[in-house]
Order: C-alpha cells, then sequence, then structure tokens
C-alpha cells in the first residue's frame, strides 16, 4: 500500500533569478575555482542563506558562521579581545577580523562579515541603528602579497528586518566587487 501525500502549496520568497548578485558572484566563484565563507553577526545567516539558494553553491561555499555575541567573536572566529574592548564589536576592526578569521579557519579564497546594529534599540550617536560593517578578506596565492582584509561602512535606515536584509545584500554586493576587483 502506498502513502499519500498531501501536498501544501509553497509560500515565502521566490529562488533567485539568474541575475541576482548570488548568481552572479556564484558563477564568477567557479569559473575562478575560489571559495567562500561567511562571518555573520547581525544577520543571523541570511548571507549564508542567500548564497546556498543558488544551486551548486556547494562548489564554492564552505560555511558560515553566525556569532553572534563577543564570546562567540573570539570563540569561532579568532577576533581579538583588543578590538572588541578598543572598537567594540561593531566596528571596522572586528569587521576585518571576522572576515579573515573565517577565510582562515575554513581554509578558503574568501571570507566576508557582517557586524551592525539592527535595532529597534541599541544606538548610539556614535553608532546609530542602522550602521553596518562588512568586512572582506582575500586569500591570494603564497609569495604574491596580494592577499587584503578591508571593511566598509554604511547606515540603513529602516526596522529590523529591513536593515538585516539590506546588510545581507550589500554584503554579497561588497563581495562581488572585491572578486571582480
Amino acid at each position: 500500500m502506498g502513502v499519500a501525500v498531501k501536498r501544501e502549496p509553497m509560500t515565502g520568497p521566490s529562488p533567485p533569478a539568474d541575475d541576482a548578485v548570488e548568481h552572479r558572484l556564484g558563477r564568477r566563484l567557479r569559473d575562478r575555482g575560489e571559495t567562500v565563507a561567511v562571518a555573520e553577526s547581525l544577520t543571523g545567516g541570511l548571507v549564508g542563506s542567500m548564497l546556498t539558494d543558488v544551486p551548486g553553491s556547494s562548489d564554492y561555499f564552505d560555511r558560515s558562521v553566525v556569532a553572534y555575541s563577543n564570546d562567540a567573536k573570539l570563540d569561532a572566529l579568532g577576533v581579538s579581545r583588543e578590538s572588541l574592548d578598543a572598537h567594540g564589536a561593531v566596528s571596522a576592526a572586528v569587521a576585518r577580523e571576522m572576515a579573515q578569521g573565517v577565510r582562515d579557519d575554513a581554509s578558503s579564497t574568501w571570507g566576508v562579515s557582517t557586524t551592525g546594529i539592527a535595532g529597534p534599540s541599541g544606538g548610539t550617536a556614535d553608532k546609530p541603528i542602522g550602521l553596518v560593517f562588512v568586512g572582506v578578506a582575500y586569500a591570494a596565492p603564497w609569495g604574491t602579497g596580494d592577499s587584503f582584509t578591508r571593511a566598509e561602512r554604511r547606515v540603513f535606515d529602516g526596522d529590523r528586518w529591513t536593515v538585516k536584509a539590506e546588510s545581507a545584500r550589500w554584503a554579497l554586493r561588497t563581495l562581488s566587487d572585491a572578486v571582480d576587483g
């Protein structure tokens, strides 16, 4: 006897279009034989989710580490206590260390990170709600001297969901720009 299976209609977001940044980025990484690993704080896994929405992403996507607390950033990504103390978790220094830490731990070509303040509380005059840093780390072939780690800053308007979603998209665009470099 067979088992009757009732299929529910699919709900939720549509799959990304072939020209979406995650598709374009994936094609470039695959063509170049490069890999990426992600370290996320405020985006809570959205960047990794967007990358894995693309069929075949296992060709170039290694991992996504969600390190929300300072202890997780220290333990999972090797972010220095000194950077956290001196600059805070939401800073260019910590974004760079997160990207470099996940890249090196995964032995991937690229690392990308997100850290910020999604709101609705937690902002200050110096670090307003919507402040985001994206870090990118590249491991060039040994001996070339072309490896780099950098971070960019942006402030997004909107509610918590909007800040997280825009931050994830911006992280992928920032990585895509670096890959095109």
